[in-house]
């Protein structure tokens, strides 16, 4: 899916023009994928546009940054007000942010222990990555020949950019079998994501999905939904799942922020269930009614953009790290 500019990106403290954003080709991260990175939307609501979990998005690169070296030298806060104010900068109601902070150019060896940190903030127009029908009508996915992530080789549960990797594996297999996406199994063969989402399976009434020990990231969009189906009422059981479970599951669905709540049809020309969705269908309702006040926030998730010059000034020097 092609790009669609806008005018302005934050690098490191400052505005600049989208076309003036630019790494040396021996920053680290092009190298050896020292980057991590978010994605968050921000839906234009009946009462203008809102981002949606934006400071759990912020938190959770911090820790991904912690964990690999990469010293994130801006707080939360100010890359929250710097994504509200590049929003309202290129005139954007609705749109994905993508903010990444990886190894720059200064040193070459593995460890990189004297490479700058550079920290970037891109908003831009995103629609359905799977496509409006995928929401409408639902995708057909296989299980992949590649599997995800061992534990305690490279940690899946952190969102870095040299794990996608393994995702593009998964998709690109399945994108040449005439699939939409494709499942990845952990390497003790149980189900673990897909290869940019997570997956839940409704069997007899309840929904299931694999835990966060299944070699999965810990999606935010997972965590709405399950805090979503709880508050509906609904069962969610967070356990191991077996692959023939896939083919046997009455309903189906990726979760992600690109994905945000798509519909499975087939899993490997099985269809899923008999085609009817009740659940996945009340799931997208209440997910989607956030944007459009058919749902009530009650959890504190969608902040609004707000208006230029009604927020404080975005720092242009790096200030006190999480």
């Amino acid at each position: 899916m092609a790009i669609t500019e806008t005018d302005y990106i934050w690098m490191n403290g400052a505005f600049k023009p989208w076309h003036e954003c630019t790494v040396h080709v021996l920053a680290h991260g092009l190298h050896y994928g020292s980057a991590v990175f978010e994605g968050i939307r921000c839906y234009d609501t009946p009462d203008g546009p809102y981002t949606f979990r934006m400071a759990d998005h912020m938190k959770r690169m911090h820790h991904s940054g912690r964990v690999y070296g990469i010293d994130i030298l801006y707080s939360t806060e100010v890359l929250m007000e710097a994504s509200r104010a590049l929003l309202r900068k290129n005139d954007l109601r609705s749109a994905y942010l993508r903010p990444i902070a990886f190894k720059g150019y200064g040193d070459i060896g593995v460890a990189a222990l004297n490479s700058p940190i550079e920290v970037v903030i891109a908003a831009f127009p995103w629609g359905a990555y799977l496509g409006d029908e995928g929401l409408r009508d639902g995708i057909d996915v296989c299980v992949s020949s590649w599997n995800r992530l061992a534990p305690n080789t490279v940690p899946p549960g952190l969102k870095a950019a040299g794990n996608y990797l393994s995702s593009q594996l998964i998709s690109q297999e399945a994108k040449a079998r005439g699939f939409a996406e494709g499942i990845g199994l952990g390497t003790d063969g149980l189900v673990s994501e897909g290869a940019g989402e997570n997956l839940f399976l409704v069997h007899n009434g309840a929904l299931y999905t694999p835990p966060t020990a299944a070699s999965i990231l810990s999606g935010i969009t997972r965590d709405t939904v399950v805090t979503l189906a709880r508050h509906m009422g609904y069962t969610v059981v967070e356990q191991t799942i077996p692959r023939e479970m896939l083919y046997i599951a009455d309903e189906m669905f990726f979760t992600g922020t690109a994905a945000e709540v798509t519909p499975i049809r087939s899993v490997d020309r099985f269809a899923v269930g008999n085609g009817e969705r009740p659940i996945t269908r009340a799931i997208q309702d209440a997910f989607f009614g956030l944007f459009d006040g058919r749902t009530q926030d009650h959890w504190g998730w969608l902040e609004p953009v707000g208006t230029e010059g009604q927020s404080a000034s975005v720092a242009a020097t790096p200030t006190a790290a999480e």
